[in-house]
C-alpha cells in the first residue's frame, strides 16, 4: 500500500508547468493527467479553472516572472494566446461580413517572451494562424472524441512526433448555409443553428468541470494536451538524463 510519505515524494517529482491564458483549463487538465503539476494564468476571473491561478494579463505575468526569477519554478511553459485575430472561423466571418482589424495579435510578443525563459514551452492556436509552426495538429477524431476541433502547436526549445491524423467519421452537425447536416461531431463554438447543448458539449470535449458555454467552446480538449504532455516529460526525462552522464 502507498504511504503518505511515498505520495509527498511523488508529487515532489511531478514538473511544474505554467499555463498562460489558462480559460477554464482545458489544456491544463490535460497536462496535470499527462503528469505536470499546473498554475495557470488568465486575465479573466476563472472560478472553474480546476488549479492554482493568478488573476491578471498573462504577458504582464510572464514578464514578472522572468525579471524576478520566479519562472525558474517551472519546468514548461503553454500558452494560447486570444485567437480571434487569425483563426479560420473569424476570418472568413470578417471577411464575409467586411469586418476584421478590431483583435490584437499577441502570438508574437508570447514568443518573444517565452523566448527569454529558456525554458521549452508550446503554442497553440487554431487552423488559420499562420504566425505559428505547426510542428503539431492535433484533431478529436485522433482521440475518439465528439467534436473536431483542429488544434496546432509551435513547439519551443524541443521537438515531437506528429501522430498520424484519423480520417474524419463524418460531419459537423447543425446548419450549414440554410442547410441542416447531420454528423458524428458537434460544433464546439457559438451559439444557435443546431449547435449542441451543454450536456453534449461537456461530453465531446471532455470537460465535465464548468458548464460556462463561452469556456467550453474556448477551450482545448484535455486529450490534447495529455499527448503533448506525454511528450514534453519524455523530452526532459531524457534531459535530465544526459545532463547526469
Amino acid at each position: 500500500m502507498t504511504q503518505p510519505t511515498d505520495i509527498r515524494r511523488e508529487r515532489a517529482h511531478r514538473p511544474r508547468l505554467l499555463d498562460l491564458f489558462s480559460c477554464a483549463g482545458g489544456a491544463a487538465t490535460g497536462y496535470h493527467r499527462a503528469g505536470f503539476d499546473v498554475d495557470g494564468c488568465d486575465i479573466a476571473h476563472r472560478p472553474n479553472y480546476p488549479f492554482a491561478y493568478h488573476h491578471g494579463d498573462a504577458l504582464t505575468y510572464l514578464a514578472h516572472l522572468i525579471s524576478t526569477g520566479e519562472i525558474y519554478r517551472y519546468a514548461f511553459v503553454h500558452a494560447s494566446p486570444p485567437c480571434q485575430h487569425g483563426c479560420a472561423l473569424t476570418v472568413g466571418t470578417n471577411a464575409s461580413q467586411g469586418w476584421g482589424g478590431t483583435h490584437v495579435d499577441l502570438v508574437a510578443p508570447t514568443r518573444a517572451l517565452l523566448e527569454l525563459t529558456g525554458l521549452p514551452f508550446v503554442i497553440e492556436q487554431p487552423n488559420g494562424r499562420a504566425e505559428i509552426r505547426k510542428d503539431i495538429t492535433l484533431c478529436g477524431e485522433m482521440y475518439g472524441l465528439g467534436v473536431i476541433r483542429h488544434r496546432n502547436f509551435e513547439l519551443g526549445r524541443w521537438t515531437a512526433e506528429q501522430p498520424e491524423h484519423v480520417p474524419h467519421r463524418g460531419r459537423v452537425r447543425g446548419w450549414r448555409h440554410g442547410q441542416y447536416f447531420d454528423g458524428p461531431y458537434v460544433a464546439a463554438y457559438g451559439n444557435g443553428g443546431g449547435k449542441p447543448t451543454i450536456p453534449e458539449l461537456q461530453s465531446a470535449m471532455g470537460i465535465t468541470w464548468t458548464d460556462v458555454r463561452e469556456e467550453l467552446t474556448e477551450a482545448i480538449p484535455p486529450a490534447f494536451t495529455e499527448f503533448i504532455g506525454r511528450a514534453a516529460l519524455d523530452m526532459l526525462a531524457t534531459a535530465r538524463t544526459e545532463a547526469a552522464a
